[in-house]
Order: structure tokens, then sequence, then C-alpha cells
């Protein structure tokens, strides 16, 4: 049964009955509906602007997360770019200083040119500027180590060549002369011993008894091996490779031959008196991209600094050449 209410009317200063219609009982609900309604749109804007859900708290953390590793590979990719910059001054000041090459372009302007429309798919996320200077940093790491695996590769083919140069330069006498004393001539001017004029000496004459050992002063092939009454006499000619080439003249008997590979301090021959010559010598020219030099530059090998000095003294002396 349902509960009877009543109000006090101050008018007519008496009790009366509460009575309720349909209208006003639909007012009153749509009325607690519609407040209800707000109320509830209310709570959910203020949820979903202020209250993270499970999820979206999951996504900010792997965004963070993200954030953290982007800046740590930023640094990572600093560092690797300063070694990188380290071994490319090592590659040209050391390196290829040893091998007298020329430096490789790794600061060229090829480093500054970037994928412009890989970087427009990159642009309007928030972002943005980290993933394109991770990008630009990548590319620029990437081309340099493309560049330096080929500086590296050339300089292993240096240091093979390297070898071969070293093996095959001419640094030795030609004849046993620790002493110094076989020494007679030296390159430049010198008095002919026959036409008694003053005549360019393009080698160097060590005095040595007829038989004495001819060594070849460095790896190489033999090109020429002459046998003349004039001039030079028996003569052999050893191309080195690395555009130098030794002469040796004057022998009393050659042992090697045409086309022969022969070592450092290998044995080519013995000295003589043959050609235009005033007594027993060898006379040792070095010639280098078709010019002859003073060979008193290239005893290197087997002298001491002392040695060498006082050498290079017996050699400027202006003394009568024997050929």
């Amino acid at each position: 049964m349902a509960k009877i209410k009543y109000f006090y009317n101050p008018h007519s200063l008496e009790l009366e009955k509460v009575t309720t219609n349909v209208r006003s009982v639909a007012l009153r609900v749509f009325g607690f509906l519609s407040a209800s309604i707000v109320a509830g749109i209310i709570l959910m804007l203020i949820a979903y602007n202020y209250i993270d859900s499970p999820k979206e708290r999951i996504l900010k953390r792997e965004i963070e997360a993200y954030k953290l590793q982007t800046q740590l590979l930023s640094k990572k990719m600093n560092s690797v770019n300063k070694a990188l910059a380290d071994l490319q001054d090592k590659d040209a000041n050391i390196y290829r200083a040893v091998f007298e090459a020329e430096p490789m372009p790794l600061d060229s302007e090829q480093f500054k040119t970037f994928n412009v429309e890989k970087y427009q798919q990159l642009m309007g996320y928030s972002n943005s500027a980290i993933l394109i200077d991770l990008n630009q940093k990548m590319e620029t790491i990437l081309a340099k180590v493309a560049m330096q695996n080929k500086s590296f590769d050339e300089l292993a083919r240096l240091a093979s060549r390297k070898k071969e140069f070293l093996a095959a330069i001419p640094a030795i006498q030609p004849v046993a002369n620790r002493s110094l004393r076989k020494m007679a001539s030296g390159f430049g001017y010198r008095l002919h011993p026959i036409y008694k004029t003053y005549k360019m000496h393009e080698g160097i004459d060590f005095t040595a008894p007829t038989g004495t050992p001819i060594y070849a002063t460095g790896n190489g092939r033999v090109m020429n091996v002459d046998k003349e009454h004039r001039g030079y006499g028996n003569c052999i000619v050893i191309n080195h490779g690395f555009g130098y080439q030794t002469l040796y003249g004057h022998m009393y008997r050659m042992k090697a031959r045409p086309g022969q590979t022969v070592k450092r301090g290998e044995l080519i021959g013995y000295v003589g008196n043959t050609g235009l010559s005033s007594g027993p010598h060898l006379h040792y020219e070095v010639i280098k991209n078709g010019k002859k030099i003073n060979p008193i530059n290239y005893f290197f090998n087997d002298l001491t600094e002392a040695e060498y000095t006082n050498m290079r003294e017996l050699a400027q002396r202006p003394t009568q050449s024997f050929d």
C-alpha cells in the first residue's frame, strides 16, 4: 500500500494531501535521468582526459623506454662517429704516410647529402627530430664505414706492395766493402782517366781485385747481359721494378743470365777490367724512372750512420774516375 504524503498549505493553514499525476512523475524521472547522463558524461570526460587506462599506462611506459633507448643509441652513435674520426686520422696521418699514399676523402660532401624523401616520411611525429637525427647519423656512419673499408683494402694492397718494394729497392753495396776502402770515385763530374777531361760520372767506382764477387743490390730480374770491348765492357742491368734499375759494369765474368730472377745479395758476377777502364773495378749505377741518380743514397741496409757519413765524404772527393 502506497504511503500517503501531506504538505502544509500556508494559505489555508491546513495539511493537504499530496496528489501526483503522470506528467509530474514523468518530469521527475526525465530530470533525474538527464542529471545522471550529464554527470556520467562529465565523469567519462574526466576519466578519459585525466585517468590513464591500463593499456595507456603500458603504452606510456613503452614510449618512455623507447625515448631512453633512442637517447642511448644517439650517444653510442656519437661514440662510433668519434672512433671513426680517430681511425680516419690514423689512416691519413700514419698508415698512408707509411705507404706514401694519398689520403682518402673521408670528409667529402657525400656525408652531407641525405635521403630527403625518406626523412619526409618521418615528419609529423612528436619525436620526428630525434628520428631524423638518428637516421642522419646512421647514414653518415654507414658511408664512413664503407669508405674506410675501401681504404683498408687499398692499404692491404699497399702493404703487400711495400714488402715487395722494400725487398726490390737497391739497398746494399754491390761488393763486400765493410772497411769502405774499395770506393774510389763517386757520382758527379770527375776527371776521365783516358780522355783526361772532366765528364759526368753517373755512378760509383769500387776498386777491387779481378775476380772479387759482385752481388745484386735488390730483388729483380736481369734485363741485359752485354759483352762489349768498349764502354761498360761486360755489363749486367737488373730491373727491380717500381721504376728502379741497377747497372754493373766492367765485369770479368758474368754469372747471371738474361731473364733470370735474382735476390738481394745473390752473386751475379765478378769484378774485372773490361771495356773503357783504367784498372780492375766495378762501375755501379742506380737508375730511377730512366734517370741516373747518386747510388750513395742507396746503401742504407748495410751501413751504420757513421759509416754512411764517412762514405758520403769519400764519394765527394774530387778524384779521378776509373772509366
